[in-house]
């Protein structure tokens, strides 16, 4: 079985397909794990993940198993920091992560240049829609809970994040490099 249809087996109730996923995926997520978080803590987080893939199985929607289980154990490793009030660690590090993935240094150095331009579209620390971005895509809270902070309706942090997602394509879009013969067809 690939693993979609693992997925599939696994939100039909098939423990079998669970442990296979697990099999297949939880090496490669322990090792990122260890990269963001302390080691005792990495088995427990990696159980965190399985279990909540476990749960979440039927709204997979064939995006590709490993990036929904990367980003399910995620946001796990970013519940499990902030349980311990450590959110922030989670960014620093998961930026470290990335950065050693990337098998070209100047291409890392760039994307956080990038990232960091990209923000300013945002506007000023502590405006709405920069800590919108913060709270949703740093610390990976739920629309609930950053309204519940905010002390805003769910809709107006709906609302934000969309914004938050079109500056920021906007802003990263203004840094890509010119293409095939000098024309910019993005008119």
């Amino acid at each position: 079985m690939d693993n979609d249809e693992l997925i599939a087996a696994m939100a039909g109730g098939d423990d079998v397909a669970l442990r296979e996923l697990f099999s297949r995926h939880a090496p490669w997520l322990a090792a990122r794990l260890r990269a963001v978080l302390p080691a005792a803590d990495v088995e427990d987080v990696l159980q965190e993940t399985f279990l909540a893939a476990w749960r979440g199985a039927g709204g997979y929607r064939r995006e590709g198993a490993g990036g929904w289980l990367w980003g399910i154990a995620r946001r796990q490793a970013a519940l499990w920091l902030r349980r311990r009030g450590q959110p922030d660690v989670l960014l620093a590090a998961l930026v470290a992560d990335d950065e050693r993935q990337s098998a070209d240094p100047a291409e890392a150095a760039l994307s956080r240049v990038e990232l960091a331009d990209a923000l300013k579209a945002l506007g000023p620390e502590g405006n709405p829609q920069r800590e919108t971005w913060r709270l949703m895509y740093v610390e990976d809270r739920t629309v609930a809970e950053v309204a519940a902070l905010m002390g805003v309706p769910a809709g107006t942090v709906k609302s934000r994040a969309h914004q938050v997602r079109r500056l920021l394509r906007a802003a990263l879009r203004r840094n890509e490099p010119v293409r095939d013969g000098g024309s910019d067809d993005r008119r």
